[in-house]
């Protein structure tokens, strides 16, 4: 079978390049494309042909015999339009397309299959910009109806699909995304002195935006008495950012809310490995990685009880409502005063994390191409 790929975002990064690496900061969808090209180059009984719109960073599989890169510019847009031109002209060389980030060309003369992650765009589109959640709608929903396959990361993003698109059930696959190899744990009094962290502290990371829900997390902190411990959140700003900035100060916790937006992808390990807990108490998730990265390292989690968190988080976490601040600060004083529950969700975690790996998402979404292959 001949694949052609789109990794459009997985060398366009949405939130830039790392400062010390000068690799994509990728998050969501690019992260996932990025891991799934990392797996079909190791497959040897189907060849992938991956278009971009600039060359392969370095931390990108190398080519091989099977696996090769298309590497093009395009004058107008390039996924709808040139990517569009590439196809028709690639045709005789292709059975299937499969486009890991939401949209698909407006041409495509081969079967086609689009991924989409999760339609938190429908549910809440009071937290997105407006140009986000255009293109999101029509371009996103255009490439739902147009897709021979889609294939989505949970089972509740799957309903979301084909409530909001009325698609057939047998049209939506979920493949659940992987958890990336663990990393050696970097010295903790070496970060704690670059970050200046001191004493205990609890741990979110995520893109700052509404949907994360980190005001209200901040707002539950706040209502915690406890002067030695801290609330760190690592992420970059996405959109809607200012009033989660701002949040410390409105609820009078300026000094103890510390906002991490330069942590490198191996210093991660060790805010986990150290971290109180890790709490993600978002209103809407299409999987919610960071909850499994957390169990990983022997981190307890929190999380909240709605959308596909639960499918990511099994009988291993503790579940919020995440609309109710109390029920939050509720949750995390009893998870920092029972240490025998601490230990049971770290044990559980263990074992939920190995469920899930990106050889299996890739072999799963092969699966699917072969399908829909002319």
């Amino acid at each position: 079978m001949n694949v052609g790929v789109n990794g459009y975002e997985a060398v366009v990064p949405r939130f830039g390049y790392d400062r010390k690496s000068g690799l994509p900061i990728r998050v969501g969808s690019a992260e996932f494309a990025f891991r799934l090209l990392n797996e079909f180059a190791k497959d040897k009984s189907n060849s992938f042909i991956t278009y971009l719109p600039k060359e392969p960073t370095s931390d990108m599989p190398k080519e091989t015999q099977n696996f090769k890169y298309s590497v093009f510019k395009s004058k107008k847009l390039w996924t709808m339009i040139g990517l569009s031109q590439k196809l028709l002209s690639d045709k005789k060389n292709l059975d299937v397309f499969f486009s890991p980030t939401h949209y698909l060309p407006l041409t495509t003369p081969v079967p086609s299959a689009v991924s989409i992650l999760d339609v938190s765009y429908l549910k809440y589109p009071q937290l997105f910009n407006k140009r986000d959640l255009y293109q999101l709608r029509f371009w996103g929903g255009w490439s739902v109806k147009k897709a021979k396959k889609i294939l989505t990361i949970s089972n509740s993003s799957k309903d979301g699909i084909i409530e909001a698109y009325g698609v057939s059930p047998e049209k939506v696959t979920v493949v659940y995304p992987g958890i990336s190899p663990k990393e050696e744990i970097k010295n903790m009094e070496e970060l704690t002195k670059k970050y200046n962290i001191k004493g205990k502290y609890i741990l979110f990371v995520g893109t700052l935006q509404p949907r994360k829900n980190i005001e209200r997390l901040i707002e539950a902190f706040s209502k915690i008495f406890d002067k030695d411990l801290t609330l760190i959140i690592i992420g970059k700003k996405g959109w809607m950012f200012e009033e989660i900035l701002d949040a410390p100060k409105r609820f009078g916790v300026s000094e103890k809310v510390k906002f991490l937006d330069s942590v490198m992808d191996d210093e991660l390990p060790g805010f986990y490995k150290n971290a109180e807990f890790f709490i993600l108490p978002s209103l809407y998730e299409g999987f919610g990685l960071p909850v499994l990265e957390a169990m990983q390292y022997g981190c307890p989690v929190i999380t909240s009880s709605v959308s596909s968190l639960p499918e990511a988080g099994g009988d291993a976490v503790l579940y919020v409502d995440p609309e109710d601040t109390f029920d939050i600060k509720s949750k995390m004083e009893k998870l920092l005063k029972d240490q025998k529950l601490r230990e049971e969700l770290i044990k559980k975690g263990y074992q939920q994390v190995k469920k899930f790996s990106w050889d299996k998402t890739a072999k799963d979404t092969i699966k699917v191409l072969e399908s829909i292959a002319r």
